[in-house]
């Protein structure tokens, strides 16, 4: 049952992982051209569509495998779970986030700039690179 769950949490995470990248890239398309009406009304349909087809049952699919696996393989003694635990959520945040700013680009009233966006995306990266971390290396454990 294990190697199941794990299979559908690396399906999961990398596809919310692909809409933590990509949906910052757009925001930076769209804050970049947002005299170009034309372009910002299909940027707009793909944002929702990225965020809210894709993003949000991939992330609660990640986040549900996930406290599922920690679960099995056993939280008392492994600090790195609960470590790894902490950066999934601030992930979390940052993807609440995306949704906010995804709002305001539909409302036309974000004034954030592609340059903030540019670095905005790099985020989820060093989000990324702890939390695989932690997987791998597996450290605080008994």
């Amino acid at each position: 049952m294990y190697e199941l769950v794990l299979w559908f949490h690396v399906i999961s995470f990398i596809s919310w992982f692909a809409v933590l990248f990509y949906l910052p890239r757009l925001f930076v398309y769209h804050a970049e051209n947002i005299e170009n009406k034309g372009f910002v009304e299909v940027v707009k349909v793909q944002e929702m569509k990225l965020y809210k087809y894709i993003g949000v049952p991939s992330m609660w699919a990640s986040v549900v495998s996930g406290l599922g696996l920690a679960y099995m393989y056993g939280f008392a003694g492994n600090g790195w779970i609960h470590a790894k635990i902490t950066f999934v959520f601030l992930l979390m945040v940052y993807f609440f986030s995306m949704n906010k700013y995804r709002k305001e680009f539909l409302e036309d009233r974000c004034i954030k700039s592609g340059k903030f966006f540019r670095m905005y995306n790099e985020v989820p990266t060093i989000l990324m690179i702890i939390i695989v971390a932690m997987v791998v290396f597996k450290p605080f454990s008994a």
